[in-house]
């Protein structure tokens, strides 16, 4: 394994050589400075105890995904396939949703999103006098050909950088915010099958009720009467799964496009994203509060780069993070959760964050490329 060096990726652009991080919690206005910044945010952010970072990189250049041969050239060494760990089991996810229930039935909540985090023993590797942390670019190279998405991502600024660290791997299909020429944009997925088939009427329903969020969080920056939903209940095919997907649009709003302070006033408005959260937002987070026993990171915040008046930021799902413990050992993590209504069956919603996960799970773990149709099943406990 080669000593890992700081850098960045996102949907094709590219960076290296990391000059400095910033707290965008303490210091939002420095992402309205030259970029682009390559920002991470955990799903816990602004206020709620998590972290919002974004980093500067000396280099930067567009660039295209790793090849299908990187697959079998990465020397990626994930976690053993039986060694994958749940934050909830699924007796313990299924009494979850079954309180979600509750919740809709007392008037609490419409939907919530209920996660449970995966967790695998991946310790750094020692070489000499130093340790090397697991070398992120080569589980997004195993990603990108393995499991292809619209928003891959990665950011890794190792420890021996002398710049916060961070270590982040994302094959998210989901937008969480677009912002071009004033346009600002979202595309909330809700609904997952592994064929159209299978789609449902709950998941349109519940799409339909996510999408309103997402419109009424853009309505909070956007100029009265710009936001519009551009495409209802789109069927989107990714590997091993479809999803549901809406696009909603709106016109930045003069004083926000103006304000030094822009990206926080947006990030406030519409985070977290409403597809990873429920409806309405601040009862929801409520109940993951109190349901959820192991934060969620970087997993349903938002990954993605900022550059003056123009950003991509995707929502964190499909995320893998590690973290290093004090005595050199280390966990790599992965989140998978579902939307739960009333309409919700608990047993189903088990096997449907099973689906999410399997695939990218299994890519992980895997020890060759040779092993790759046969993903691995993430552990109940």
């Amino acid at each position: 394994m080669h000593a890992p060096t700081s850098w960045a990726s996102f949907a094709g652009r590219r960076a290296t050589d990391v000059v400095e991080c910033v707290d965008l919690q303490q210091d939002p206005q420095r992402l309205a400075e030259p970029g682009p910044w390559f920002v991470v945010v955990d799903f816990e952010a602004f206020g709620r105890g998590g972290r919002a970072r974004a980093w500067r990189f000396a280099h930067v250049s567009d660039d295209v995904a790793p090849a299908a041969g990187a697959l079998r050239d990465a020397p990626w060494r994930g976690p053993e396939p039986s060694s994958w760990r749940s934050s909830l089991d699924r007796d313990a996810y299924q009494e979850a949703v079954q309180r979600v229930r509750d919740h809709v039935r007392d008037g609490t909540v419409y939907q919530v999103n209920v996660c449970r985090v995966l967790g695998a023993p991946l310790p750094v590797v020692p070489d000499g006098a130093t340790s090397l942390e697991p070398d992120a670019a080569a589980l997004a190279a195993r990603l990108a050909a393995g499991n292809p998405a619209p928003y891959g991502a990665a950011v890794h600024v190792p420890a021996s950088s002398g710049v916060d660290p961070v270590w982040v791997v994302s094959a998210s299909p989901e937008l969480y915010l677009s912002l071009d020429a004033g346009a600002l944009a979202s595309g909330p997925i809700k609904g997952t099958a592994r064929t159209a088939d299978g789609l449902t009427d709950k998941d349109r329903a519940e799409n339909v009720m996510i999408t309103d969020l997402v419109r009424n969080d853009l309505q909070r920056v956007c100029a009265p009467g710009t936001v519009t939903v551009t495409d209802l209940l789109g069927v989107e095919e990714h590997p091993g799964l479809v999803h549901l997907v809406s696009r909603v649009r709106g016109a930045l709003a003069p004083e926000v496009a103006e304000a030094p302070d822009r990206w926080s006033r947006v990030l406030r408005a519409t985070f977290p994203p409403g597809s990873v959260s429920g409806a309405p937002k601040f009862s929801a987070l409520r109940i993951i509060e109190e349901l959820e026993t192991a934060p969620r990171g970087p997993y349903c915040g938002a990954v993605g780069w900022v550059d003056g008046d123009r950003a991509e930021l995707a929502v964190g799902i499909r995320t893998f993070w590690w973290e290093r413990g004090p005595h050199d050992d280390g966990v790599l993590r992965f989140g998978t959760g579902a939307g739960i209504t009333w309409g919700s069956d608990p047993l189903a919603e088990w096997h449907e964050t099973e689906l999410k996960a399997e695939r990218l799970v299994g890519l992980a773990s895997a020890r060759t490329a040779d092993e790759f149709g046969t993903p691995a099943r993430s552990a109940e406990t």
